[in-house]
């Protein structure tokens, strides 16, 4: 197929538009490299550097193309607290343009970058997708919101969509790793400390109602999220599913983990817990594996942790630009 890629530039979106090559497929990457880097772009992608407030670039760019999958959008959950104007800007009004592009250009197929955010703090654990939506920061909210539109198109303009809501993404493939400017995610944070790039780790709560006192997390390797999209492709696919391995890692399990597999001694400071952290957040994949038939072939943390690892050495700055 001829895919357009919104955030191709991004840690998820390069390894997924790389395995779409890979499966044969023809990419163009639409970007505007305010989070993602031109060097994640695959070589053998279709490079457009364009913000998707743009429409008629945006149009112009998806013009001959068969599906989207959108990656683009920004995921600070903290951020999105102060200024959650610009989340529903960028994640909702923004990505209509994109809709309406794929519309008048006749696609019928829509691949949404989701996020269990949509959930907010569950009432049951695995997660099913069957749970009530209760965001509690715009970030999440800005996901729901999409969902709903998306929902609508497919009613009305028979849009076929999948919203994939990932747990915590993490991993690298042999070329493509995880360099956010702001770094918030624990894997990669650890592994600076290892690098000897940061002092120290953040432990954010030691004392949650966990076998450890430590959150735990569903921790899902980013090639395995890649192969749920070419998945998600096929037509007659609709819904909404869940991608996570449905077993859960504590702080403390990583932290360990990161150590081991380093083989470095990874100093960590304890700090309050932080609002609104639920103590246990695991997927169910159940309908992901029944339905789009897909299987996470990387479910070991160590193999997750292993695979960040050895891009970081080879990264250590990330990537140039």
């Amino acid at each position: 197929m001829n895919l357009f890629v919104t955030g191709g530039a991004g840690y998820i979106g390069s390894v997924c538009v790389e395995e779409l090559l890979n499966a044969g497929h023809t990419v163009t990457v639409l970007d505007n490299l305010s989070e993602g880097h031109r060097a994640a772009v695959d070589p053998r992608a279709r490079f457009v550097q364009a913000d998707l407030s743009d429409a008629r670039r945006v149009a112009e760019s998806i013009s001959g193309c068969e599906a989207v999958l959108h990656f683009a959008a920004n995921a600070l959950v903290g951020e999105s607290m102060s200024n959650p104007g610009k989340y529903f800007r960028n994640n909702v009004a923004h990505g209509l343009n994109l809709l309406e592009a794929a519309v008048q250009s006749k696609i019928r197929k829509f691949v949404f970058s989701s996020s269990c955010a949509v959930y907010g703090i569950p009432d049951r654990d695995p997660i099913e997708e069957d749970l009530p939506l209760n965001p509690v920061n715009p970030y999440g909210e800005s996901k729901r919101m999409f969902e709903s539109i998306l929902q609508w198109y497919h009613r009305i303009h028979g849009l076929e969509f999948v919203a994939l809501r990932y747990f915590n993404a993490a991993g690298a493939s042999g070329r493509f790793g995880e360099h956010h400017r702001i770094e918030t995610h624990l894997i990669p944070n650890l592994l600076k400390v290892a690098l000897g790039q940061s002092p120290q780790g953040e432990l954010y709560g030691t004392d949650y109602p966990t076998p450890d006192g430590t959150c735990i997390r569903d921790y899902i390797h980013v090639i395995d999220l890649a192969q749920a999209h070419r998945l998600a492709l096929a037509p007659g696919k609709v819904g909404f599913f869940n991608l996570g391995n449905g077993s859960g890692h504590s702080v403390l399990e990583v932290i360990r983990s990161c150590e081991k597999i380093s083989g470095k001694r990874i100093q960590v400071v304890e700090k309050p817990r932080r609002n609104g952290d639920p103590p246990r957040l695991v997927a169910s994949a159940a309908k992901a594996i029944a339905e789009l038939g897909w299987k996470p072939e990387h479910p070991q943390l160590d193999d997750i942790v292993r695979t960040a690892w050895n891009w970081h050495q080879r990264h250590p700055r990330g990537f140039p630009d």
